[in-house]
This record gives structure tokens, sequence and C-alpha cells, in this order.
């Protein structure tokens, strides 16, 4: 008896606390925790989402954002519900929400408050919005574990189909009886129509067997529908995250309401979702049990820190240490040499000055009649094989606030610039290309002259006007493609011919040449002194490698390639001189400036007619200004000096200005490509389809003209490279094909 007692007891114990608990866990308690929270926390003396909610009403935005870290403040365990069981709680955080609007409502209408807010009867749903701070997980490590849960995934937006109406609540009506229901629609799924009425089901109302509905007797009424607005969106993981010689990852994202229309491609956000699935498809049997994950959205942060784009968060301690880097004389210099320190040369000295221009950029302007003048500068290096070309763009994509690397002969225009996809629906969506993933950073491009020339055209506005203007199947919209181009390129013949002019190495359109502000001619000259140094140093810095790996010192440490400052402080500190100056021209640089332009103008006109004459045109001359503002801005100053003017001009005449002098041409602004299009009318004239001549017959009679040789070579190129005509018995014959 006492045994049998004792267990009774036990027993009758167990069962009150499992009943406490099923009350506290159940939703309706649940509910009112929620309701509390959202009413009793505060921030100082303000009642925080009180205030929230009135003021989101007073704009007739219903919706509520909630910061996790607000609701482990006030309840450690309200937060652990939200973060495992996400789909079930935060009905329940909307319901509160509701519930406290309307009390707020009402009492604000009963103490005389104006009738501009709804009244509490017709009050709509509001949207929970999330905001986390907790760990982001990465777009790769998102698994089966983590379905059901609520995480917070870093990325950056590609593409976004267009607001479509979701269906969230469907309303059946029954063709036989005229019995009506209400079903909801979850996630991605379409409605679940029951096959049998539900009025069959119903014991108490004496339905005879007789009076039975047919089954599949449900219809949907579309108009007594609730709809809510729905975005796809598809979010790729940040490229600098990606493990060497891997695709990048995607997630599909399911935005609804409030958060529709939050972030177009290109933005780099952090986005708070409920790791969800949806079935594959596919005609398979075993295809019903395969799913594919996706995120239904619960909240999204643009993220700031490290885009370009935004004001970027630094410590107190970082900026001190900016301002005194900034302060430094030699600070210049020293970034030069922190650029690909790997890289030896007198030749590399400038390159890198230029580069370090370009990482900080100059000052972006929006003029009194909206037009814009942009900022970034753009840098070609042209040149022969070997020269660390190549180097300098993997360096500089490590380096930028956001860098992407790509190569002239696999992109397309649509990869560089955007494009319009057809998705399994039937829907368009827009993608973004390098240029839109690369706003607000460097978008570096190898091998330039293996492009297409269809798809370097593509890049022309999206380097000048810093937009890429899409108008393609129903899509019409504008994005912004604010970056910086730095391209590399080889000559025509594999190597600098310095027997021929820079147009006969060269073989870009004047309108792409014109849009970089410094062209750099890049050479390996062979001198035996400087021979020897490079040899010394390849060899040093190997030897150096392998002793570090080793965990042995290295030899002639000092002459290794070490930069003044560290990749990671460089970043910041580019990051930081172009979030935070933007100077303008004082007015000694100014006068500078225009006594330059002025002069070279005149020189121009003084020599009209020579063919080494080279045009400055206002795109150089804003070129100048950007140059000098970098510099400015290197030094967090607000003016750019005339000694900034002074360095500005020194970098683009050994630059673009010896680049085009060099071989006596006039190239690379303008000239030899419309000669060459005059020649290509004659050789159309002259030449009837399917004749065939002699090529040095046919150099003769077009120079018998006054044709250019040069003109002359870069028209039969570009007609070959076209197809019109066809070089035959090793270059001696030509044959005209259309």
């Amino acid at each position: 008896m006492d045994w049998d007692a004792g267990r009774v007891s036990a027993v009758g114990m167990e069962s009150a606390q499992a009943s406490d608990a099923r009350q506290s866990a159940s939703p309706a308690a649940l509910q009112r925790r929620l309701l509390a929270f959202l009413r009793g926390f505060r921030v100082g003396p303000l009642f925080y989402y009180r205030e929230q909610l009135l003021a989101n009403a007073r704009r007739n935005h219903w919706f509520v954002t909630v910061s996790l870290s607000h609701v482990a403040a006030f309840d450690q365990e309200l937060q652990d519900l939200l973060l495992k069981s996400p789909k079930e709680q935060l009905p329940l955080l909307e319901n509160a929400a509701k519930e406290m609007l309307t009390q707020l409502l009402v009492s604000t209408q009963d103490a005389g408050a104006p009738d501009s807010l709804t009244s509490a009867s017709n009050l709509p749903d509001i949207q929970a919005i999330l905001t986390s701070d907790q760990a982001p997980v990465a777009l790769r490590h998102v698994h089966s574990q983590e379905i059901n849960r609520l995480v917070k995934v870093p990325g950056i937006v590609i593409s976004a189909t267009r607001v479509r109406t979701k269906c969230v609540s469907a309303t059946l009506k029954c063709r036989n009886c005229g019995h009506t229901k209400r079903v909801a629609v979850a996630g991605m799924g379409g409605v679940s129509i029951p096959r049998i009425c539900d009025r069959n089901r119903d014991e108490d109302n004496g339905v005879t067997p007789g009076d039975l509905c047919p089954k599949d007797s449900y219809v949907v009424l579309p108009d007594q529908g609730h709809y809510v607005d729905q975005q796809t969106l598809k979010l790729q993981e940040n490229p600098e995250v990606v493990p060497t010689g891997e695709m990048p990852r995607n997630l599909a994202l399911i935005a609804d309401r409030h958060l529709v229309d939050r972030a177009s491609p290109g933005t780099r956000v952090s986005v708070v979702g409920i790791t969800s699935v949806v079935n594959a498809g596919g005609k398979n049997v075993g295809a019903v049990a395969i799913r594919t994950l996706y995120l239904r959205v619960v909240g999204i942060e643009i993220d700031e820190e490290g885009a370009g784009r935004a004001k970027a968060t630094f410590s107190p301690a970082e900026e001190e240490k900016f301002h005194e880097m900034a302060r430094d004389p030699k600070l210049y210099e020293k970034l030069a040499t922190s650029i690909a320190p790997s890289i030896y040369g007198d030749y590399t000295v400038n390159i890198k000055k230029a580069i370090a221009c370009l990482l900080v950029g100059g000052s972006r302007k929006r003029l009194p009649d909206g037009m814009i003048l942009r900022g970034d500068i753009n840098v070609l290096l042209l040149g022969d094989p070997s020269t660390a070309k190549s180097q300098f763009l993997k360096f500089t994509e490590k380096i930028a606030p956001v860098g992407v690397y790509t190569s002239g002969k696999g992109s397309s225009a649509a990869g560089l610039t955007a494009s319009v996809i057809r998705d399994s629906k039937g829907e368009f969506y827009l993608e973004g290309g390098a240029m839109v993933l690369a706003d607000g950073g460097v978008v570096c491009i190898d091998e330039f002259d293996k492009m297409r020339e269809s798809d370097r055209v593509a890049i022309h506005e999206a380097m000048e006007q810093q937009t890429i203007s899409i108008a393609k199947a129903g899509i019409t919209t504008i994005l912004n493609s604010r970056a910086s181009v730095l391209a590399a390129a080889n000559p025509v013949f594999g190597r600098y011919d310095d027997m021929r002019s820079a147009s006969e190495n060269i073989d870009l359109m004047s309108t792409i040449l014109s849009r970089f502000d410094m062209i750099f001619i890049v050479r390996d000259i062979q001198d035996d002194a400087k021979d020897r140094q490079m040899a010394a140093h390849v060899v040093r810095m190997h030897t150096n490698a392998l002793a570090s790996a080793a965990g042995k010192p290295s030899a002639g440490e000092n002459a290794s390639s070490g930069g003044e400052f560290e990749p990671w402080l460089l970043k910041k500190f580019v990051t930081y001189c172009r979030t935070r100056c933007a100077p303008r021209l004082s007015v000694g640089a100014a006068q500078a400036l225009q006594d330059f332009y002025v002069g070279v103008r005149d020189d121009v006109r003084r020599t009209q007619g020579v063919e080494t004459t080279i045009p400055v045109t206002v795109r150089q001359l804003e070129a100048l200004v950007r140059i000098a503002e970098s510099l400015a801005k290197m030094h967090l100053l607000n003016e750019a000096t005339r000694e900034h003017v002074q360095e500005a001009i020194r970098l683009f005449s050994v630059s673009t200005m010896n680049a085009a002098k060099d071989g006596g041409t006039q190239g690379l602004f303008g000239g030899l490509h419309e000669k060459a299009q005059e020649v290509e009318q004659s050789i159309n004239r002259t030449l009837r389809i399917g004749t065939r001549v002699e090529t040095s017959a046919l150099y003769s009679r077009l120079e018998a003209q006054g044709y250019n040789p040069n003109a002359i070579q870069r028209a039969i190129r570009a007609m070959v490279q076209k197809g019109s005509l066809r070089q035959l018995s090793q270059y001696k014959f030509v044959s005209r094909v259309k």
C-alpha cells in the first residue's frame, strides 16, 4: 500500500508539472508574453515598440521592426523559441503587435486624437520584421540541420524578379451545397483543395447518405482570397569568401509585404530568414523526397560595412590610426610601395602610384541640373607578356572594398553589365553582371584586348556615366555601376614592336581608350644591369617563401616582398578615405589645371596637321581633376592643392601622354580609326564581291589615293575580322567575300 501510494503521488506531481509546462508553452500564453514584451520594453524612458507602432501607423506602414537582442534582454526563453521555431512564433508576434496597436488606437481615439489614424475596427495585419546581431551563417553552410530555424546569411543580391501577387488565404466553395471554407497557403506551394466537402463530415447536421456531395466539389473563389506582395531574390555568397577554384553558391529568397523592393541586384545584404524547403519537382518517383532549400525572408539589412557605397563603421582607435597615417608626408610613396610589393622594377613605380589613386578615387559630384560627374578612376595597362599586369589586377581585387576579377575572353556583354533571364514559370527577371556586382569598388578585366568588340562597347556607359540601362523583355530600368575599371591588355603582335607605331600595336577603339584616365605602355626592356636585379629579386622571393614556410629566418628580409602597410590595413584605409572624404579643387589648383589645358591646346593648334599631335579633350581634363582629388583624399584633405595638380599632371604625362606620343600616332584619341573607316569604304567601292587582287597592289592603289599605310593595314585587318575580306596564299592575295 505504501509503495502504491508513493507511486500515485509521484504520477500526480508529474502530471501537474507537465500541465503547467503545456499551459506556459501554449500559443495563447506565448502570445501574452510577446504582448507583454511589446508593451513593456523600454529604451531609457521611451516605450520603444509602442512609439514605433504608432509612428508607423501614422504613415500607413503596417509593420514593426523587432530586434532579437531586445527580446533576449526581456526574456531569453522567448528569443530561444523565435530562433528554434520561428514559423510558429512569428504569427503569434504579429498577432500580439496587432492587438497592442488596436489597444493604442482605441486609447488615442478615446483621448480625442485626430481621426487621421486608422480606426481599430478595420486594422490591417501587422508584419513583424526581425533584426539580429547573431553570428552570420555562411551561405554554403546552410544545410538540412538549419531547416525551420532562424538564420542570418550575408551575401550579394544578383537577381530580383518583379513584385507578384501571392495568395496566402484562399476561399473555397462547394458547387453542390454552397458550403464555403478558408484554407491557408503556406510557403511556395499551391492551394491544397480537399476532395470531400466538409459538410459531409458534420455528424450533427442530419445529412443522409443520399444528400452527400460528390468528390472534388470545391472550387476556388479568386476575388475572395487574401493576397500579399511577394518577390523572389537570388542571394550569392560574397566573392571574397568563395574558396579558390570553386563556383560561388546561391540561394533563393522569398520576400513578401513590406520587404519587397528593399534590395536591387548588386546590393550587399545580411538576410534574416527562416530556412524552408520546397519540392524539387522532377518526373522521377524519387523526386518526391527531394527538397530544395530556400529562405523565407523576415528581415533585410543593407550591408554597409566594407561595401564602399555607404557609411562604413570604424572604431575610434582605427580612425586615430588613419588620421596619423594621413598626416605622414610620405604616405603617397608608402601606399605605392604597399601595392603588390612582390612586383619589382623601375617601370612599376608609376603604375603602383596610379593604382593607389584608382583605389582611393576622386570625388563624385552632383550638379544643380541633376547631372552626375564620376569620381572613379579607370586605368589601362598595355604591354608585353611577363610584366606582372595580371598580378597587379589580382592584388587590386583583394585590396579594393569591393573587387570583381574577370577575364576578357570569358566575359560577355551580359556577364559584364546585366541580363534578363526567363525563369521556370516563364517570367523574366533581372540579373546583374560584374559591373553591377562591383558597385562601390573595382572591376579588374584581364585580357582586355581578347574581348569581342561588341562586348567592349557594352561597358561604354558603365565606364563614363556609371549606370547600366536595361530595356529588355518588358523590363526597363537603370542599375548603378559606380566602379573603377583596371584593365590589362597585350599588343596586337603579342609583344610591343618598337618599329611600329602605337596605333599598330594597339587595336582598341578610341571610344573605349578615351574613357581611361591613365594608359600605361609596359615594356620588357632588355638591360643587363636591370635583368640581374630582377633575377636576384625573383630568386630571393622564392627562397624567402620556402624559408618562411619551413619556419626559418629569411635571407635578405629587408629586400623581400614586404610593403609599408599590411593588406588588411591598406584595405581599411582605402575604405575610410572613400567614405569619409570628398575634396574639391582649390583656387590655385584649378588655375594650374586651366593653364596646363590651355597650354596643351595651344600646342595642338601650332602643330596642326602633324601626325604626332595628340589632342587633350575635356574628358582628359576631367581625368586630371579626379587624379588630383584622389591625391588629396589620401591625406584626408578637403581641398586639392597646386602640388596635387602637379603630381596629377606628371602621372598623366608619363602614362597617357607618353602612350599617345609613342611611335607618332593619333590613334589613341581618334583620327586613325576614322581614316580606317574611309579606307574600308574605298575598298568596298573599288573591289567587287568575288574579286581577288594582290595585297601589294591594293596597298599601292590606296596609298595613291592619299591614305596612310597604318590606316590601310588597320582597315584590311578589321574587314578580315568581320568576314568582308579573305586573305589567301599566305597573305599575298585579298579576296572580297561580302
